[in-house]
């Protein structure tokens, strides 16, 4: 009986633990706001640590802390410490531990500034903010940038920890001073939940239970709070929602939709629509491992199957039918930009958001915002850690909601289509009104009619290289030759555009990708008409030139590469302009101060040292295949 009854006790002890609620929060502030030494006090004293853990801390204390013969709580998470002492990229800590009523993960955000992208990194999953504030230094320029991150990745509820008081004499004027300076900021930003406690991380005032050092202060401690906060949002009024992450069809009985309900729920009977196709249908069967459900609510992962045999794939949303959410493919938006490189308006990257992966672009830039201060800037670019108003464009319409309303359908990710590296998190906040008021418009005379009646394939032959690599001397030969064939040809030269269509366009990085941009559309419509189009631009970014062969038809794109070495292009400098790069008179030139990037694969590589124009010109007269 006593086994059986020990055995009952850690069963039902296990439970309890199993069905605990979980709060994720962060904490984050400036440099030496103590955000270490309050994870390590919330650590050690809620008797998460083993005794060897307590030993080794002691010991760690005396021969490395900074509170003298005291124990020195911020050595428990001090492993960022030192990765900064050895130079290389800070991350997030994470930490775990839990008290009986509830479990906590918890991410230790870098204050130094240059590290926002990882305090963003670890703001992303979190229910709950703990901003620490040092007492004596009240709000400091990364106070205000951190609580503008958490309230643009919609954090609702903040602990403002006004630490250190004990180095202030526990003053309830200083600390109504922060506290009133502090809703002030949060009100500003929309943050809706603010909540104010007094603390000694060091001397554990507030941190487990209230201090007799601050009778004044009639609130709940630090860790009472954690306790009993109510995090959970509201989502079930905006209806059932379930991005397709798979497509279960273990056999031909069988055809069902895997996902995680993110918001509302579902039971059988239930009509829904599967967007962006808008196909209807009912829900037949919720079916988990453990058997099917009656119900699925927001967080359960389960398996849909349908009435129908509708089509539907991974990234598709399924969603109540009557109250879906919208379907657009241009958005306004805010980003944080993640990447080393800027963001340029007009460069393609794949956009992430719930389970599905689209191309889209940055096509202008509203303004950029100064997180310190909230102001709006004016912008063409955006760099390291700055945060822009924008709005983007895919190239197919995706589900979605705003990031206020549903994260899941809201948040989203740009990732660098060259090195898969994530560069930019961002919320959707409406679709533009243009995304709905323009269509295709139907016309009978389409592409092929056009060609049919010009006797050629459409295409488009676009050369790049330096300026001076002989681009232009040899786009101007094949089209003499074309036409002396009989061929509809058309030839786009970059100095000439910019007389015209691109006048308003500079040498910067963004203009050139915004050059490129009108070229290839304007290309693009060239071969519609039935041409042959020559494009003879430097055109120095890979990811622009791939931009400019996805608009075309499998088979219509051909790339050039004019190969000619630099010192060779600077001796024909017929223009003079290597000579002023050179001498810092023209800024941006490609291949003095600005970078240009060889094709990787190119339909056709001429090299310029081995050949005469004549040469290379019959070179790609062949290679369209045209006698």
């Amino acid at each position: 009986m006593r086994t059986d009854d020990a055995n009952a006790q850690v069963a039902a002890y296990l439970q309890q633990h199993e069905t605990k609620g979980l709060l994720r929060f962060i904490t984050c502030g400036s440099v030496d706001d103590g955000k270490s030494t309050l994870i390590g006090r919330l650590l050690h004293d809620t008797h998460l640590l083993l005794d060897d853990q307590v030993a080794a801390l002691e010991a760690d204390s005396r021969r490395h802390g900074t509170q003298g013969e005291d124990v020195d709580f911020a050595l428990l998470v001090d492993g960022l410490a030192a990765e900064r002492e050895q130079g290389i990229t800070i991350d997030v800590a994470y930490r775990y531990f839990s008290t009986d009523k509830r479990k906590f993960i918890v991410a230790d955000c870098p204050g130094h500034e240059q590290y926002t992208r990882n305090m963003a990194t670890g703001a992303s999953t979190a229910d709950l903010a703990i901003v620490l504030v040092d007492a004596r230094k009240g709000l400091l320029t990364q106070t205000r940038r951190h609580s503008y991150i958490v309230s643009l990745l919609g954090i609702r509820h903040v602990v403002l920890a006004v630490n250190k008081m004990d180095l202030v004499d526990y003053s309830q004027a200083r600390f109504d001073e922060i506290v009133a300076a502090y809703r002030a900021l949060a009100e500003s930003l929309g943050i809706e939940h603010v909540t104010a406690i007094p603390l000694s991380a060091l001397k554990g005032d507030n941190m487990l239970a209230p201090s007799a050092a601050t009778p004044w202060y009639r609130g709940e401690s630090l860790l009472g709070h954690l306790e009993t906060v109510q995090v959970q949002r509201d989502l079930a009024d905006i209806g059932f929602r379930m991005p397709v992450q798979w497509v279960c069809r273990p056999d031909q009985g069988f055809r069902g939709f895997a996902g995680t309900v993110v918001a509302g729920d579902v039971a059988p009977g239930m009509e829904i629509t599967v967007l962006p196709s808008g196909r209807r249908s009912t829900v037949a069967r919720i079916v988990t491992a453990d058997g099917d459900l009656d119900r699925a609510q927001a967080g359960q992962a389960v398996t849909l199957t349908l009435a129908d045999e509708i089509d539907a794939s991974r990234g598709d949303v399924i969603a109540l039918a009557k109250q879906p959410p919208e379907v657009s493919d241009q958005f306004a938006a805010h980003l944080l930009w993640l990447g080393e490189e800027p963001l340029l308006p007009g460069r393609p990257y794949w956009l992430k958001i719930g389970t599905r992966t689209v191309s889209a672009s940055v096509t202008e830039i509203k303004h950029k915002v100064d997180v310190n201060t909230q102001e709006h800037l004016a912008a063409k670019s955006i760099d390291l850690n700055e945060v822009a108003y924008c709005n983007l464009h895919l190239d197919q319409p995706v589900p979605f909601e705003s990031y206020a309303d549903n994260q899941a359908l809201g948040g989203f990710i740009l990732i660098d289509r060259q090195s898969n590296a994530t560069v930019a998190a961002g919320t959707l906040e409406f679709a533009l009104r243009r995304a709905g008021n323009i269509h295709w418009q139907h016309v009978d005379v389409d592409q092929g009619a056009r060609s049919r009646i010009k006797h050629q394939q459409p295409r488009c032959l676009w050369l790049t290289g330096l300026s001076g690599s002989g681009k232009s001397t040899i786009a101007n030969l094949v089209e003499k030759r074309l036409l002396a064939m009989g061929h509809h040809t058309y030839l786009l030269d970059g100095d000439n555009v910019r007389h015209g269509l691109n006048k308003d366009l500079g040498f910067t990085d963004e203009d050139r990708v915004e050059n490129i941009r009108r070229v290839a559309e304007v290309a693009k419509l060239m071969t519609d008409a039935g041409l042959i189009v020559l494009v003879s631009f430097i055109s120095p970014f890979r990811a622009e030139r791939r931009m400019a062969r996805e608009l075309f038809n499998e088979g219509e794109f051909l790339e050039v590469f004019v190969d000619t070495p630099l010192a060779l292009a600077e001796q024909r400098d017929v223009k003079g302009l290597y000579a002023k790069a050179r001498r810092g008179e023209l800024q941006n030139f490609t291949g003095i101060d600005s970078p240009y990037e060889i094709p990787e694969a190119p339909e056709l590589h001429l090299e310029t040292v081995h050949a005469q124009p004549t040469e290379l010109a019959e070179q790609i007269v062949q290679a369209l295949g045209l006698d």
